[in-house]
């Protein structure tokens, strides 16, 4: 039940942005009719980033900072399927340079997770399958027409997931995860742009749907559960950011992302849950390398 906020430009308002919520990729479903409510910060900054392929620091922006705090809720609807839903105030801020900060409330992003099959009475562990669905929805009145400090993409989008997920009887487990998010088109306050080459006159931008990927392996044991995590996300279209250019909304952002998470449930005080979190972006596409540090509290309890 560990939280990824992803806040590097290309995680926060690439199309498959952020994972929030329980997680729709983990193996982990909350017990029926049992309520989960937490808050989350989180802090990511980077310098360096890739122009395309090519990888520079721009002394207009220097090193940009992104903070956030997060509210998040679940219900374990039965003892298949729980749905979450989460929702993030965030704050952009460049070192150097004349742009300004922004913030605000981003997108409300709401998921069910369904457990298809599991095989708990194998001596030899147990395998389980699940499907998964969320949608996100802009709440918060921001521009996305200001990359790398806008705080969203301003656009609905929908994911499909399936994971798979081995848990040993020794507790350690390891789950694979992939999924599809479609995303709708993006209206800017202006009648023109211009991308991969191409001029527009028009206010609509088309985004490019994308895919990721989720390879994660770790120990659950007594109080404590840490996974170690590999993720991907290849966006399906869009240009690279023109020399010397701020990056635009329908960019491709591809990344590769390695993180480690940590969260301990101590039973003096039953039902809560603390939450840490390390990631940093190791290779991508028009994307910050991003250093990202989450905590968290969450606490669970059952209803009547």
């Amino acid at each position: 039940m560990s939280i990824r906020t992803g806040l590097t430009f290309g995680l926060l308002v690439g199309c498959a942005s952020t994972g929030l919520t329980q997680l729709p990729q983990d193996g982990v479903l909350l017990p029926r009719h049992t309520v989960m409510v937490g808050a989350f910060d989180g802090r990511d900054s980077w310098r360096e980033y890739w122009e395309g392929t090519r990888k520079r620091t721009n002394d207009n922006i220097g090193t940009v900072t992104t903070q956030s705090v997060i509210g998040i809720a679940g219900y374990g609807v039965t003892s298949r399927l729980t749905v979450t839903a989460a929702l993030p105030y965030i704050h952009t801020h460049a070192s150097q340079g004349v742009l300004h900060d922004m913030s605000g409330i981003q997108d409300l992003t709401v998921a069910a997770k369904y457990l298809l099959l599991s095989t708990r009475e194998s001596p030899r562990g147990d395998v389980s399958a699940f499907v998964a669905g969320s949608a996100a929805l802009p709440i918060g009145n921001y521009s996305p027409d200001f990359l790398p400090l806008s705080i969203g993409t301003g656009g609905k989008r929908a994911a499909a997931r399936a994971t798979l997920n081995y848990t040993a009887p020794s507790l350690w487990f390891a789950t694979a995860s992939a999924a599809y998010t479609f995303c709708a088109n993006v209206k800017l306050d202006r009648d023109a742009y211009y991308t991969d080459g191409q001029l527009y006159l028009t206010n609509e931008v088309a985004m490019p749907n994308a895919m990721d990927f989720v390879l994660s392996t770790g120990f659950a044991r007594g109080d404590w559960r840490v996974p170690l995590t590999l993720a991907q996300q290849v966006t399906l279209g869009g240009g690279d950011i023109r020399r010397q250019d701020m990056p635009f909304v329908s960019n491709r952002m591809d990344f590769t992302r390695g993180g480690v998470d940590v969260m301990y449930m101590p039973r003096v005080l039953q039902g809560a849950a603390l939450h840490a979190g390390v990631s940093r972006i190791l290779v991508g596409r028009n994307v910050g390398q991003s250093t990202t540090l989450t905590s968290g509290l969450t606490y669970s309890f059952a209803m009547p």
